[in-house]
């Protein structure tokens, strides 16, 4: 059951009215980052595991030093910084706000501390209600500041699924597996059983539609043609993919791209990532520590190239992100979201719950490319997405550490083929002969 302040978050997210809008909106985002952070310690937010990872602390710098340029230097006469060498230290990947810190040694920034951190953090909220209470006076301000703000609260949304992810990692290769939280209750139900949805395709609209906050890469609006197509009732489970590894699945030459043959060679992957043996026993590891493998749950952290072999063992292949689009058109966007309290893939309830949304995010066999018609915008702004249009594949969907309030049926997320420490599932199309 979604709790009743997550759907009005959710709604305010999506448009917010006023400036006291914007200031709930701000109140429940930053405040959810700082519910994240409640389990971890000191040490826990300063260690970097891989390149691609980022330490806890980095990321609640990051998303603050994000309003601070984006919205108070831009908006806000006379605005003094926090410091001058945070923009250095806390610039992810924007090549037009300057120099940065080299992302793999974000790790070793054991200063400033973390009791630093926060301090900036909260200096930079009292300064956006402050900008927020003037832009209750002032209309023309509130209309220019708006889109800035809203933008910096989805992109915090972003970096809060990201700690999690990269909270996971770093617990990965800690000997001791910590739980980030608390066991949850075990869920042991039997999965439904596979079926197939069969959708007549046709010349369909895609893309986003609305006039609510949406990434630039989410549109236009375009039509595109589908052949006919069946989407997979469910999510690949932990067992059916049993049953891959069982049947040599990642010894067969014949059902990997030959890109994915030499990563899963040069790597020695053998089964999806945090999977181990316990005892004899298939464990997984989790943000609940080392658990036991639950065949009936959906399968995660595979790979784009795991993903595609699966299904060509299977004799399928992995939806276009079109046809995943169309065919979650008809359905409610509800699912396990991070606040659904439930920080790991769970079983399907029923047969008419299809898990389209939360959970896992899903793979299409789609590359992250420009719709017809998009234009990249000027600036930094234009630096958040249109970038990255290169080698990389859509997923779609969200996932049990999305936020909900983030998540729409045009939400585009993009990762290069060989990652695996983003909770990516697997779902099968087919053809309809």
């Amino acid at each position: 059951m979604i709790a009743k302040h997550t759907l009005q978050a959710a709604e305010l997210l999506a448009a917010p009215r006023g400036a006291s809008g914007h200031q709930r909106a701000y109140d429940y985002v930053r405040g959810q980052t700082q519910r994240l952070i409640e389990p971890l310690n000191p040490e826990d937010m300063v260690a970097q595991s891989m390149v691609d990872a980022s330490p806890a602390k980095w990321h609640i710098a990051h998303t603050t030093w994000f309003f601070e340029t984006l919205v108070l230097k831009a908006f806000v006469e006379g605005y003094r910084i926090y410091h001058k060498d945070f923009s250095y230290l806390y610039n992810s990947y924007y090549n037009s706000l300057g120099e940065r810190m080299v992302r793999g040694k974000r790790g070793l920034e054991t200063r400033p501390t973390l009791d630093e951190v926060l301090a900036y953090r909260a200096y930079v909220d009292e300064h956006i209600a402050a900008l927020l209470l003037r832009a209750s006076n002032d209309e023309a301000l509130l209309l220019r500041v708006s889109p800035f703000l809203t933008l910096g609260l989805h992109h915090e949304q972003q970096h809060q699924e990201l700690l999690l992810m990269d909270i996971l990692h770093l617990f990965s290769h800690n000997p001791l597996f910590p739980a980030y939280q608390s066991s949850p209750p075990t869920l042991m139900r039997d999965v439904p059983p596979h079926r197939w949805l069969d959708h007549e395709g046709g010349l369909v609209e895609g893309g986003y539609a609305g006039d609510g906050f949406h990434y630039d890469h989410e549109g236009p609006r375009h039509r595109c043609f589908l052949v006919p197509y069946r989407l997979g009732s469910r999510l690949v489970t932990n067992g059916e993919w049993l049953e891959f590894m069982d049947d040599d699945g990642y010894n067969r030459h014949e059902l990997w791209l030959d890109d994915g043959w030499g990563w899963l060679h040069k790597n020695h992957v053998s089964c999806p990532l945090y999977w181990q043996r316990v005892d004899e026993q298939w464990h997984v590891m989790s943000l609940y520590g080392l658990m036991p493998l639950n065949r009936h749950a959906p399968v995660v952290h595979v790979s784009f190239y795991e993903a595609d072999a699966y299904c060509r063992w299977r004799g399928y292949r992995l939806p276009t992100e079109m046809e995943w689009e169309h065919a979650a058109s008809h359905y409610p966007m509800q699912g396990k979201f991070l606040d659904s309290g439930y920080y790991h893939p769970q079983v399907a309830d029923n047969e008419d719950y299809h898990q389209l949304f939360g959970d896992v995010w899903e793979y299409t066999s789609s590359a992250f490319q420009a719709y017809p018609g998009y234009r990249r915008l000027e600036g930094a702004v234009g630096e958040y997405n249109g970038k990255f249009m290169s080698g990389q594949n859509v997923m779609r969907g969200g996932c049990c550490i999305t936020p909900q309030g983030h998540m729409r049926l045009s939400y585009r997320n993009f990762f290069y083929p060989s990652m695996r420490w983003q909770f990516g599932g697997v779902r099968m199309a087919a053809d309809v002969d």
